[in-house]
């Protein structure tokens, strides 16, 4: 016990700490965290962008799939055609954009935080957008409309390869674990987003709108391109004309 005559800087040094809270998870959006190895992203996603390419040339001169892509399309009936079609509109380019602009803005207002907002307008967008670029480079073939059970009318006339609508699907829930992760939401947005994955792979596939290879390939671009797409839109675009706390 301290004497009435100690010092009060002594006295204080003997008080018990006091423990800080900790943070709160998610307090620090992992969007807007820099990536420590941003080179190693860079090389992983422009090796998959060479690679992706490649591959999309090879299927268009041997269309390995042309079978299970029919085989996919006789599923397109009654409600499960109805429902695969409406997907397919839904999540078009024109409501995919205002989509993503909706979503951006609410983070916005519900979290007042538009970086993060912008951060993950940006993402979805530096994902998706290039992908656009290798369909018209590759220009593969859609699936053959007079070789399908159940033909989209009417059909589409662009390339087929890589699927814009499975690329940006993906590029969103990405966009969307980079928000939730570290907190409790996490596994959840990664259960529903694989949901979503899922029906519109499956979808583009049994509209005979795309090959599975397409939808395949599309996955695999979104998941390793859209972290370079981040560091590329967040560490360097937005830290050096928006910078702010992260």
């Amino acid at each position: 016990m301290p004497t009435l005559g100690a010092p009060a800087n002594n006295r204080m040094d003997r008080m018990p700490s006091v423990k800080h809270a900790a943070p709160t998870p998610g307090a620090h959006s992992h969007i807007l965290r820099a990536d420590p190895h941003p080179r190693r992203t860079l090389i992983v996603a422009a090796v998959a962008i060479v690679a992706l390419t490649l591959l999309g040339f090879l299927l268009r001169s041997h269309p390995v799939d042309q079978q299970l892509s029919q085989a996919f399309n006789v599923l397109h009936t009654g409600a499960l055609g109805a429902v695969t079609s409406a997907v397919y509109v839904v999540i078009g380019p024109g409501p995919a954009i205002v989509g993503t602009a909706l979503v951006a803005v609410a983070i916005g207002f519900v979290g007042r935080h538009w970086r993060r907002a912008a951060a993950f307008a940006g993402v979805v967008a530096l994902t998706w957008v290039p992908s656009d670029l290798v369909k018209i480079l590759v220009d593969r073939p859609r699936p053959d409309a007079q070789a399908l059970a159940h033909p989209t009318v009417p059909a589409a006339v662009d390339a087929s390869y890589p699927s814009g609508h499975t690329v940006f699907i993906v590029a969103l829930v990405i966009a969307a674990l980079y928000l939730l992760a570290g907190t409790r939401w996490f596994r959840v947005g990664v259960i529903v987003g694989a949901l979503f994955v899922a029906v519109v792979v499956l979808s583009v596939v049994i509209d005979g709108l795309h090959y599975p290879t397409d939808a395949v390939a599309s996955v695999a671009w979104a998941l390793l391109v859209a972290p370079a797409a981040r560091v590329v839109w967040v560490d360097w675009i937005l830290a050096r004309f928006w910078p702010g706390r992260r």
